[in-house]
């Protein structure tokens, strides 16, 4: 069986430390939180690297919490607070959506428009014939309330490096809202042009040959830069695209 849980040998990085919180940077294929035991090997379940666990190890600090959390596949700007305070306040912060959050993805096509907002609802798909994952997302008529912000930077090889902000924040909301618009990311295995490949990942793990089809091993999302309002500032970091992604955006032809 190919691996389902191997991560990045990259570690999570501090991107800014502050007496309240820290603002890490999470490699792809680390979860933000230890969920559950995932993947089965001939030596039984194995667990996948958590970002929270590792920067607990890391600092000393037991008092570390996620306020909002990144899908294992996607790398970037990940917030954790230091204590119960901190976390409280980034509780509102996050209900009253005064926290700005920007993402780069790589998708398959070239729009004609250069910035577009889409307000479409999303909701559970549902399972049938046409869909056999339980949590992909679709614009719905009763879906939930979403909007995204989309600006396209760069175009090339039949692709599209784009810049997307999220004003509400439903579950797989822009890989969602991509794939309405015709634009699946580049590695996308539940919303991605094979609607079967997040199936045969978890049959048989990430192969070489299903990484091809998809062009990465992951998801090409990345949390690029978040800003917020803290103590009277504003808090704002920023992050590269990660290697991996840019690796496969150098790759295309110009």
């Amino acid at each position: 069986m190919g691996d389902l849980t191997s991560a990045s040998p990259e570690k999570p990085r501090i991107v800014t430390e502050h007496p309240d919180f820290y603002l890490v940077h999470k490699p792809a294929l680390w979860l933000t939180h230890r969920v559950r035991s995932v993947g089965v090997h001939s030596g039984g379940r194995v667990e996948v690297p958590d970002v929270l666990a590792w920067m607990q190890r890391e600092t000393g600090e037991p008092d570390l919490s996620p306020p909002h959390r990144l899908d294992r596949e996607t790398s970037g700007l990940l917030v954790l607070s230091r204590d119960t305070d901190a976390a409280r306040r980034f509780f509102t912060l996050f209900k009253t959506h005064l926290v700005g959050k920007t993402y780069h993805a790589i998708v398959r096509g070239m729009p004609d428009w250069e910035r577009r907002t889409l307000d479409a609802p999303l909701g559970d798909l549902g399972l049938g014939a046409a869909n056999r994952v339980l949590m992909r997302q679709a614009v719905v008529p009763n879906g939930r309330p979403a909007v995204t912000d989309f600006r396209v930077l760069e175009k090339r090889g039949g692709h599209a490096l784009i810049e997307a902000h999220p004003r509400s924040g439903r579950l797989h909301q822009i890989r969602a809202h991509l794939f309405h618009l015709g634009l699946p990311m580049v590695g996308d295995k539940i919303y991605g042009p094979e609607r079967d490949a997040f199936v045969e990942f978890i049959e048989t793990g990430q192969t070489s040959e299903l990484t091809a089809r998809l062009g990465l091993p992951r998801q090409a999302l990345h949390a690029a830069r978040i800003a917020f309002p803290w103590a009277g500032a504003q808090m704002v970091a920023t992050v590269e695209l990660p290697e991996d992604m840019r690796g496969f955006w150098d790759s295309l032809e110009t």
